[in-house]
């Protein structure tokens, strides 16, 4: 930490009463260990399962977001990470992982980004259905996460980033974005605290 992340002054965010739980790109390429994308997961998938359990029975929007790719266009995205070329429309590896229960609540959101927010649909999704604040989970942290927070900020939904669902193949840039993410767009909290917050909202 440097002098100056140590001067910085920043207010706790605060959810408000309808919050969207935004699950980023666990999908089994990402999650399986034979997936060239992938990595062990297991421990982060049963914690966002958790808050998705959560955020259904409170029958509040779930969003799971995958990555994938139709026909041969090419992108920089792609260009410079080739192994994401095997996010097809007909591939298993875009299939979010079965160990995730879908709810009345929860849809699939595709895009070709990294931010769950870029070229889609997703802001005016939220606002629709009355959304006023999003927690982010998922894979990978210093990726997928990260830039889906900062668009998440960049729409004004305050944002609350749940580091034990969260994971990413490089530990140390796991925990530097979470570190950043912290300081500059969002809330990192642990599950225990995220559903409190869920619960406080029928006490």
């Amino acid at each position: 930490m440097t002098s100056k992340d140590r001067d910085l002054a920043f207010e706790r965010v605060t959810l408000g009463t309808r919050p969207a739980l935004i699950v980023v790109d666990m999908a089994v390429g990402f999650t399986s260990v034979n997936s060239p994308l992938g990595g062990d997961f297991d421990e982060q998938v049963n914690a966002a399962n958790a808050l998705v359990t959560a955020f259904s029975d409170h029958a509040l929007p779930i969003v799971f977001t995958r990555v994938v790719y139709e026909g041969d266009e090419q992108s920089v995205f792609r260009r410079h990470l080739p192994d994401l070329n095997i996010l097809t429309p007909t591939s298993r590896w875009v299939d979010i992982d079965p160990r995730f229960v879908q709810s009345p609540t929860s849809w699939v959101l595709d895009k070709t980004g990294p931010s769950a927010f870029f070229n889609t649909a997703l802001n005016q999704q939220l606002r629709d259905k009355g959304v006023d604040s999003v927690i982010v989970c998922g894979l990978t942290t210093s990726g997928c996460v990260r830039a889906t927070v900062v668009d998440a900020l960049q729409y004004n939904f305050p944002t609350w980033v749940v580091s034990d669902a969260c994971g990413d193949r490089n530990h140390s840039a796991h925990s530097a974005n979470l570190h950043d993410m912290n300081a500059k767009y969002a809330e990192v909290v642990d599950m225990q605290q995220a559903l409190a917050h869920l619960e406080s909202l029928t006490s």
